[in-house]
C-alpha cells in the first residue's frame, strides 16, 4: 500500500520538522554515497526502509531470490528495540533517542522478511515492538506516539498477518485494529460514501480519502500487500452501516470502485495549487484492495489501465513503484513480465543488485566463456574430441591437466 504518500507528510510535520524541505531533493548530495546494497538511487531519507521491503517484497512474490548482501542491509537497519526507522545511513551505530522509528518501515520490513523466510528472530522483535507502540484506540500512527491513522494501522496489520498472528486479536486497554479502522470508517450517504478517512480532522470529522481507503481495505480483511489471484467475484458492493470489518471493507470497495469508474479506470490526485493529475500508485493499490476483496472486474479493468499508462511513472519513481505494479499483476493474475510490453520484474531488479539467479547466471556465463574455443582451455578440449578416437581417452585428460597448469 502507499502508506508514504500521507505518513511521510504528516512525519515530515510532527517529526521530522525543519528538515522537511528536504524530502523534494530527490537526489543524495554528492558527499552522501549510497549503500551498494540499497535498491533506488534517490534519497532514501524518509524511505529506504520502506522501498528496499517492497522490492524484496516484490521478488519474492514472482520467484526471484534477491541478492543476499540486499536482504542482509535490511536487517541491519533494525535497532536493538526491535522498529525500524525509515533509514539509517549507519547501521553500525546504535539507535539511541534521536533515532525516529516509523511503524511503517517497520511493517514493510516484517512482511518482506518473513515471506523470505529465515528471519523469525528479526520480524519476532519487530512485531513485539509494534505492539508495544500500538495506541489504546487499538491503531498505530506513523511514528510512536501519533494519532492512529488509517494508512500505519493497515500497514502494520498486515505485517501481524504476515508472521501468522490474527491482527483483530492484537488489542490494547480492550480495543483492536477493527476496531480503530471502524472508527475512520465515513457512514453511508454524503460525500465519501463508504470511504475511509486518513484522520479525523482537528473537529474529528472524517474526509474521504482514497488511499487510506485502499489501505483500508486491506487492513479491515487483515491483509497484507501481496494479494494471491483467483478471488472470488463478488456482485456490486452496496455502503451499509459498516458495523463489522467486513462490511467496512466492503463499503470502501464500493467507494473505490465508483472514483475508478469516474476517471476511466484511475484515481486522481492533486497537490495544492496543482491541477487534478493520475495517481498511478493509489491506483495500483486500489487494484490490490479490490483483487482481495473479490471486486474482480474493476480490478481488472483498472489493471488494464495501468498496464498502458504508468510506465513514464515507474521509471521516474523507481523500486517502490515497480513493486506496486508487480502486486498490481500478481493479484489480477496479470503477467508482471509481459505489463502492457513492459518487463517489470527486470525493470525493479535492475534498479539495485542482481539478484542471486542473476548473479549465478553471470558467473556462470563467465565460467562458459573460459571454455570457448578461443582460449587455450577451449582449443585442448577441442583437440582433445577430434583425436579421442585415435589416440585414446587419456591424451584428453592429460591435455587438460597440463594446460591447466600452465
Amino acid at each position: 500500500m502507499n502508506a508514504r504518500s500521507s505518513a511521510v507528510a504528516l512525519a515530515a510535520v510532527a517529526v521530522i520538522g525543519a528538515a522537511a524541505p528536504a524530502a523534494a531533493d530527490a537526489s543524495p548530495s554528492p558527499s552522501q554515497a549510497l549503500p551498494s546494497a540499497l535498491y533506488g538511487s534517490a534519497d532514501p531519507t524518509y524511505d529506504g526502509v520502506w522501498r528496499q521491503s517492497l522490492a524484496l517484497l516484490a521478488q519474492d512474490t514472482v520467484g526471484v531470490e534477491p541478492a543476499e548482501k540486499s536482504v542482509r542491509w535490511l536487517v541491519r537497519q533494525q535497532c536493538a528495540d526491535g522498529g525500524f526507522a525509515s533509514y539509517r545511513a549507519d547501521p553500525a551505530a546504535a539507535c539511541d533517542a534521536k533515532t525516529v522509528l516509523d511503524t511503517n518501515a517497520t511493517s514493510a520490513a516484517v512482511q518482506a522478511l518473513a515471506a523470505l523466510g529465515g528471519h523469525d528472530d528479526v520480524t519476532g522483535k519487530a512485531v513485539d515492538w509494534l505492539k508495544s507502540v500500538q495506541n489504546k484506540d487499538g491503531g498505530w500512527g506513523y511514528a510512536p506516539g501519533g494519532a492512529s491513522d488509517t494508512n500505519s494501522t493497515s500497514v502494520v496489520v498486515g505485517a501481524l498477518a504476515a508472521v501468522g498472528e490474527k491482527p483483530e486479536q492484537a488489542e490494547k486497554d480492550g480495543e483492536s485494529p477493527s476496531d480503530a479502522l471502524l472508527r475512520l470508517a465515513l457512514p453511508c450517504g454524503g460525500d465519501g460514501d463508504g470511504a475511509f478517512a486518513f484522520q479525523p480532522d482537528k473537529k474529528g470529522r472524517l474526509t474521504a480519502n482514497a488511499d487510506a481507503t485502499a489501505a483500508g481495505v486491506l487492513g479491515a480483511l487483515g491483509r497484507g500487500m501481496v494479494v494471491e489471484p483467483g478471488g472470488t467475484s463478488q456482485t456490486e458492493a452496496r455502503c451499509a452501516k459498516p458495523g463489522t470489518p467486513e462490511q467496512a471493507a466492503s463499503n470502501g470497495a464500493a467507494y473505490l470502485t465508483a472514483a475508478l469508474a469516474e476517471t476511466d479506470g484511475h484515481l486522481m490526485s492533486a497537490l495544492a495549487g496543482s491541477e487534478p493529475q493520475p495517481d498511478f500508485g493509489n491506483t495500483a493499490d486500489a487494484v490490490v484492495a479490490l483483487a482481495a476483496h473479490g471486486a474482480t472486474a474493476q480490478a481488472e479493468r483498472s489493471v488494464r489501465w495501468l498496464e498502458k499508462n504508468s510506465a513514464d511513472w515507474a521509471a521516474r519513481s523507481g523500486p517502490a513503484a515497480y513493486a506496486q505494479l508487480i502486486f498490481a499483476a500478481h493479484a489480477t493474475g496479470t503477467d508482471p513480465r509481459d505489463f502492457g510490453g513492459a518487463d517489470l520484474v527486470k525493470q525493479l531488479n535492475a534498479t539495485g543488485p542482481a539478484p542471486q539467479a542473476a548473479a549465478q547466471d553471470k558467473a556462470a556465463a563467465e565460467k562458459d566463456d573460459e571454455k570457448d574455443p578461443g582460449s587455450p582451455f577451449g582449443v585442448w578440449w577441442y583437440v582433445g574430441v577430434c583425436l579421442v578416437a585415435g589416440v585414446g581417452i587419456g591424451f584428453l585428460f592429460s591435455g587438460r591437466r597440463k594446460q591447466q597448469q600452465r
